[in-house]
């Protein structure tokens, strides 16, 4: 190998060399540059009209499609939690709002993403300043959510201290009682039943009695 050809040789190696490590470069200022965007994404809290939280869940999802903002609108909750009741001695479930008027949307805030959101049907603002919203702290965030996808259920029952109840079931069947106090976490309550003219604290369940 002549020098000349050897020269040639060691020009292509740091050739090949040097674009290695720009393409190394590209690819990291391209990861820093997608981290950088990711670290943007914030959750905001959006008001709208009352009774409108899913209409306004529903109408943003089709906007976000339709106008290609999903990668800057990722998710849109509205958090709930289940609340059974319980009427007649019969167990209804229903879904209540945590906080009702208001939609958490997780998204990466500039002007076409803000014109989306505040321009969807039911939405009447963000919380913070008109052109200035103020994203949500991540722990209030994840408490909510926590919330709403929590096991635990609310137990509404259609009775109180000082209601008149027919028992319906147990040992004091067809007796009249009045309830002394109601355990709605445990559907169970206390109540005085007359027996042989004299009041007796007795506990029941609630599926044992009828509200008179």
């Amino acid at each position: 190998m002549t020098k000349k050809e050897k020269s040639m040789e060691e020009q292509l190696n740091e050739d090949k060399a040097q674009e290695a490590l720009e393409a190394k470069a590209q690819e990291e200022a391209e990861a820093e540059k997608k981290e950088a965007k990711k670290n943007q994404k914030r959750w905001y809290i959006v008001h709208t009209y009352s009774g409108y939280e899913n209409k306004v869940k529903v109408n943003l999802e089709k906007r976000i499609e339709y106008m290609n903002m999903g990668d800057k609108i990722f998710r849109i909750e509205v958090p709930q939690k289940t609340v059974t009741q319980m009427k007649g001695g019969k167990k209804q479930e229903r879904e209540e709002k945590i906080f009702p008027g208001y939609v958490l949307v997780e998204m990466i805030m500039d002007e076409d993403s803000w014109y989306v959101v505040r321009h969807t049907s039911g939405v009447t603002k963000f919380v913070g300043s008109a052109k200035k919203p103020i994203p949500a702290r991540d722990s209030e965030i994840k408490k909510i959510i926590n919330r709403s996808t929590s096991t635990s259920q609310k137990i509404e029952l259609d009775v109180k201290a000082g209601d008149k109840v027919r028992i319906t079931s147990g040992p004091f069947a067809d007796f009249i009682a009045d309830i002394i106090e109601v355990y709605p976490d445990k559907s169970k309550l206390r109540a005085n039943v007359s027996i042989f003219g004299r009041e007796t604290p007795v506990e029941l369940e609630y599926k044992q009695i009828n509200k008179l």
